[in-house]
């Protein structure tokens, strides 16, 4: 009998112009925590963050280098919404991501599903806050 598969997914690669101000924006403004940061050289690093209390799954942040990479930063699912964050009390993050200037592309809406909104990251990258009913 063969064993089980297992596997999850670790990281999500995420374009960026610069690492210090994508860290300040989704530690600051979405709570996330780094969980790694190392120098890699040449200018790299190795950077994941996460949600606080998410579990093992990350973002990873990718330097964008090349003319294809900078032209993909703020457009990493092509203008529809790249993640779902999910979250145990919608009105309270909503809140706290109001006041601290996250722009929001809609007014928060309730859906079958749960409790939704559409916001941006810093450079335009679409994400959902929900909360699942």
């Amino acid at each position: 009998m063969s064993k089980p598969v297992k596997q999850h997914i670790a990281s999500v690669a995420l374009l960026v112009e610069n690492y210090a101000e994508a860290i300040e924006f989704y530690t600051e403004k979405l709570n996330f925590v780094i969980t790694q940061d190392v120098d890699t050289g040449d200018s790299n690093r190795f950077v994941q963050i996460s949600p606080s209390h998410s579990g093992d799954c990350h973002l990873l942040l990718l330097k964008a280098e090349s003319e294809q990479d900078i032209a993909a930063v703020g457009n990493q699912a092509g203008g529809k919404v790249f993640l779902i964050l999910q979250t145990d009390d919608f009105w309270r993050d909503y809140k706290k991501m109001q006041s601290k200037g996250v722009v929001f592309n809609e007014q928060p809406r309730e859906e079958p599903y749960g409790t939704v909104v559409v916001f941006q990251d810093l450079y335009g990258n679409k994400l959902d806050l929900i909360e699942s009913k």
